[in-house]
């Protein structure tokens, strides 16, 4: 699994160096928060998970913070590697998926295609037998088309979505979750939204 670094968070990078070359010392939080128009409250939640990824450290010193890696985000070949986190998928019971646009996600090189991806945020555990846990990222492929047994974005009739595998039993269609204790849904048609290329985890 790989970790997750926003867009916002390398924008929090990019501040710090900058500020570190003005300056030569280590810029506070609300000096971090002034270049970036931000809360102070909210830069300290970006360091914190920036710090727990590895991106930077902090000393004992006052303000004291170390970049550790010197491009948490690098574009990848043939682009920048990004994909847009666009909201919310149910695994359990359908639920409206948000479509947001407010982050961008940076995907791992082995995770990028040359099709349109975006980035769902998964809430429930209905896929946990196929190690998609619950605060899971997953990378869609968007596409209209699935092959029996692949996981994907289901839109259904009544504008809910859902993350399940899909089969095709006579005539109608069998939305199957990776979890034992759960009922498949069993519907006449769907709108297969994409299929899922990967998982990020964030929160490891």
């Amino acid at each position: 699994m790989a970790h997750l670094v926003t867009r916002r968070q390398r924008a929090v990078v990019t501040a710090i160096r900058g500020l570190l070359s003005e300056n030569e010392y280590s810029p506070s939080v609300r000096q971090i928060g002034d270049r970036l128009g931000l809360a102070p409250a909210t830069i300290q939640q970006h360091l914190d998970a920036l710090e727990r990824k590895g991106t930077i450290a902090r000393t004992g010193a006052a303000f004291g913070i170390e970049i550790l890696e010197p491009d948490p985000a690098p574009a990848f070949p043939g682009g920048d590697g990004r994909a847009p986190l666009v909201g919310t998928i149910a695994a359990g019971e359908p639920i409206l998926a948000v479509e947001d646009h407010q982050e961008t996600i940076h995907l791992p090189d082995n995770m990028r295609d040359a099709g349109e991806q975006f980035v769902l945020r998964v809430q429930g555990d209905s896929m946990i037998e196929d190690h998609i846990l619950d605060g899971d990222l997953v990378v869609i492929h968007r596409q209209q088309f699935a092959d029996d047994g692949e996981t994907v974005v289901a839109l259904l009739e009544d504008g809910t979505a859902t993350l399940k595998r899909i089969y095709r039993d006579g005539g109608r269609i069998r939305l199957q979750p990776a979890n034992s204790s759960m009922d498949p849904i069993i519907v006449d048609a769907v709108d297969v939204q994409g299929k899922v290329t990967g998982i990020i985890r964030p929160h490891v």
